[in-house]
């Protein structure tokens, strides 16, 4: 029986989030920990043939990789239900961002102070390339923030106006509130351009 909207029962409203982020900062992660329904994700094996195209620091173990999007949803309060889409991270799949951030209304952008050039990519793109508001994220791999919030800001030179915020992405209230703020900040971005 299909879902009728009325006075009393009106149908959640619907957004789409783009999950956007480096080479194995944790994208992945981060939807199958949130994504109320089974996530679809297009993870591929890494190969000894792609060594010099994917390569990770050492130390850091990672056997799959994204080559299209990742895709999860998430209900919130029962009014609003989240479509959340990652994005593939490696340089070569970039060209599929303009894709998947049409129709979106914010993105959450993972950051991993590790490997904190890998970020500079993904908050260029949307700085500079889109009109998109957008929340940077630190995971917080093995549950720890190793440097503090200001400083982050700083050395990606983050504007003021670009919340900034900390999760462990394997934590889904943490990955939770996360989406809060991307929710709020597109809220505050849409009625402020409105005005």
């Amino acid at each position: 029986m299909a879902s009728v909207s009325s006075p009393e029962h009106p149908l959640p409203t619907s957004a789409k989030i783009v999950i956007a982020g480096g080479f194995g900062v944790g994208k992945t992660t981060c939807v199958q920990s949130i994504s109320e329904i089974p996530p679809i994700n297009t993870e591929a094996w890494m190969t000894a043939a792609s060594e010099t195209v994917d390569r990770l620091d050492p130390g850091i173990d990672k056997t799959t990789t994204t080559v299209a999007m990742d895709f999860g949803r998430l209900t919130i309060g029962g009014d609003l239900v989240l479509y959340l889409f990652g994005t593939p991270g490696q340089p070569r799949f970039w060209p599929m961002w303009d894709d998947l951030c049409r129709g979106a209304v914010g993105a959450l952008v993972l950051a991993d102070t590790r490997r904190l050039e890998a970020s500079f990519p993904a908050v260029n793109y949307f700085e500079q390339d889109t009109d998109l508001p957008f929340v940077v994220c630190v995971n917080l791999f093995d549950g720890v923030l190793t440097h503090r919030l200001d400083d982050v800001r700083e050395a990606l030179g983050l504007s003021a106006h670009v919340p900034l915020v900390a999760c462990d992405v394997r934590d889904p209230s943490s990955v939770a509130r996360a989406l809060v703020t991307v929710v709020e900040h597109t809220m505050a971005s849409t009625a402020g351009a409105v005005r």
